[in-house]
């Protein structure tokens, strides 16, 4: 089974600025965390026109919890843990839970 850590970033001040940090600087440290198996984000658009999206959306995935606690407490976990109150203006949230992948056929 799969562990996901959602990091859900706010809006920033300097988008551009965000988006060039995120790319060139935080990708590498994330990459770097003992045990990712995938790692995706996107900027999503709201279904909802009363309630905005977030900025960007990030996806880890780990083997388990245990994984994650593992990867996230290693000095790349904490680096990139760091790096985030140097970027993310608009503030983060984060979220984790075991996937349950319910595809049909799957």
């Amino acid at each position: 089974m799969v562990h996901r850590l959602i990091v859900q970033y706010g809006r920033p001040t300097d988008p551009a600025e965000f988006d060039r940090h995120y790319r060139e600087v935080h990708v590498g440290l994330a990459q770097a965390i003992p045990g990712l198996l995938r790692f995706t984000l996107g900027h999503p658009a709201s279904m909802d026109p009363t309630a905005p999206a977030p900025y960007l959306i990030a996806e880890l995935d780990f083997e388990s919890a245990e994984a994650m606690a593992a990867g996230m407490g290693s000095a790349a976990g904490r680096a990139a843990g760091v790096d985030v109150a140097s970027f993310a203006t608009g503030g983060a949230s984060m979220a984790a839970f075991d996937v349950d992948d319910v595809t049909p056929g799957g």
